[in-house]
């Protein structure tokens, strides 16, 4: 698209604070997969059962972003975004103040009501990026977009990991790790209320057509009727087609980011204070940023802005990734350790890769202004109900027969097969189902 330089200059500002709120929420959502073993110790809880609390906070998330997404329709995503950076903020909040004054009797009901709705409101930042940028980027530019998207999610990561982990070395207590994140949320907040703007004209610019089958007139701002909304999302193949595909990529996204702590700790010995577990945060954030980005160019210029041909081949290189994640030899060596980061983070650019242009890109593409925020929260809804299933489940799965089926006390394990064994079938449904979507392209259909 041939946009004027002052388009282009407001539209970064109307992005870039988006982004930067989304990253501080993915720091107030996955500092809890940095602390959790650390809590589980303290507290002798077991991987199931910080698991359920994970599982609690993930199926919340898949519920509030299933509701929330119409409501964000109608809202506008400039409100969704307060909404969200104001609600989670004040909830990591709440989380650090428990802890600070060693409110912790009835840990596991208490951290999963707190968490629960942490993820509640967590649930509003993808769906207002969605709506947001549904009217700033037009279909020839999303793959790009798709792109950015991992990148802020891969910022979340490295500012989770790496300055969460710098943080509980510095501080030497899990206070700090909420604490921070709510404090950055609430910056944000107040950014994205001065410069967040739903659409062009609410910024003093034209409106324009943005290729998705929607049109650019005022008065295509009235919201759809909520019937009419869901209609046009769910009797959508293509769409119900994403849906399955998102509930294995929630799976595999989470099932690796819930557990690579506890993976790098007791398979590789890299505890979290040793500075080179901070690197981890770096290689996420990496491996997001070019597999985001790759994933949106080979979709725009090579696929003519078709996503399933390139979600296939991501896939397809998770599995490569995790067979290499799951039976590489685990040793407390240097090297070794720097090779089990090295492939967190490729796992990471192919898992984000997919995750960025289905759940951002593609939800714009098939939804629509109209219709964004819903299939957004259709998407990462699914996502979510797949992810409960690695917290409760894939947890009692470690904690029965560890990494490599041998659950001995002081056993130390050399692989990690039966962890990536559970992952890996994921990944190869989401490859077929893009094989049904081959040519699915935006436009009319949508609509």
């Amino acid at each position: 698209m041939d946009h004027t330089p002052a388009f282009r200059f407001r539209r970064f500002l109307n992005w870039f604070p988006l982004g930067l709120t989304y990253a501080t929420l993915y720091m107030g959502r996955y500092n809890f997969n940095v602390v959790k073993n650390d809590i589980g110790a303290w507290y002798h809880l077991d991987k199931a059962q910080m698991g359920l609390i994970a599982s609690f906070g993930f199926w919340t998330y898949g519920l509030a972003v299933a509701f929330n997404g119409p409501l964000a329709d109608r809202i506008g995503g400039r409100k969704a975004i307060l909404v969200g950076a104001l609600g989670a903020g004040l909830m990591n909040l709440a989380i650090g103040l428990m802890f600070f004054n060693g409110w912790t009797a009835h840990l596991l009901w208490s951290m999963s009501w707190l968490w629960s709705l942490n993820m509640y409101f967590q649930s509003f930042g993808a769906l207002s990026v969605v709506k947001v940028n549904s009217t700033w980027f037009h279909v020839r530019e999303r793959g790009v977009f798709g792109g950015i998207f991992g990148i802020m999610i891969s910022s979340g990561y490295f500012l989770a990991t790496t300055i969460g982990s710098i943080l509980l070395a510095r501080f030497a207590n899990w206070n700090v790790i909420w604490f921070v994140p709510a404090l950055a949320m609430g910056i944000m907040f107040v950014a994205d209320f001065f410069l967040v703007r739903n659409r062009p004209s609410h910024a003093g610019l034209s409106d324009f057509d943005t290729g998705d089958g929607s049109n650019a007139h005022h008065e295509e701002d009235t919201p759809l009727p909520l019937r009419e909304l869901l209609a046009k999302v769910f009797h959508n193949p293509i769409i119900i087609s994403l849906i399955f595909a998102e509930f294995c990529t929630g799976f595999v996204r989470q099932g690796v980011m819930l557990y690579f702590t506890e993976y790098l700790d007791e398979v590789y010995h890299l505890p979290k204070k040793n500075p080179l577990f901070w690197w981890t945060g770096v290689a996420f954030m990496l491996g997001g940023v070019f597999g985001g980005l790759l994933c949106g160019w080979m979709s725009d210029k090579l696929f003519q802005s078709r996503r399933p041909p390139v979600a296939f081949v991501f896939y397809l290189v998770q599995v490569v990734m995790l067979v290499l994640l799951g039976f590489s030899m685990g040793r407390g060596t240097f090297g070794g350790q720097v090779w089990a980061i090295t492939l967190l983070g490729l796992t990471a650019m192919f898992i984000f890769g997919v995750h960025g242009m289905l759940s951002g890109t593609a939800s714009m593409d098939f939804g629509g202004r109209k219709a964004a925020a819903t299939v957004a929260g259709a998407l990462d809804g699914i996502q979510y109900v797949g992810s409960g299933l690695t917290g409760i489940g894939l947890g009692w799965v470690l904690k029965t027969y560890g990494w490599d089926g041998v659950a001995l006390q002081g056993h130390l394990p050399a692989h990690a097969w039966v962890w990536v064994g559970c992952i890996i079938p994921f990944s190869l449904i989401g490859a077929f189902i893009m094989t049904r979507l081959w040519h699915a392209k935006p436009g009319k259909s949508a609509h």
